[in-house]
């Protein structure tokens, strides 16, 4: 079993108890359904070629990651397009 901070004791002695309320309507609840279905919703196929090097370079980080290397770049692509790709070097 992982060990846990005295912080995260502290919550899940706090949710076990029952002291956590939702404070969202149900028609929040329903847009941030919406919005998750639509966040991993695949109903597009892309092809792209792209170098043989880039691509193992890509499986390897997927691996490491625990992922299929398709999923990881989808979400590569998709922080991308939504502006939450950050470069740390920046």
């Amino acid at each position: 079993m992982n060990k846990l901070s005295r912080e995260e004791k502290e919550l899940l002695q706090s949710y076990e108890s029952d002291e956590w309320v939702s404070v969202a309507s149900p028609d929040e609840i329903n847009k941030y359904k919406a919005a998750a279905k639509n966040t991993f919703r695949k109903d597009k196929r892309v092809n792209i070629r792209m170098s043989e090097l880039d691509l193992e370079l890509l499986q390897e980080k997927a691996l490491i990651e625990g992922l299929p290397y398709q999923t990881l770049m989808s979400s590569i692509l998709h922080k991308y397009v939504t502006g939450r790709l950050v470069d740390k070097n920046a």
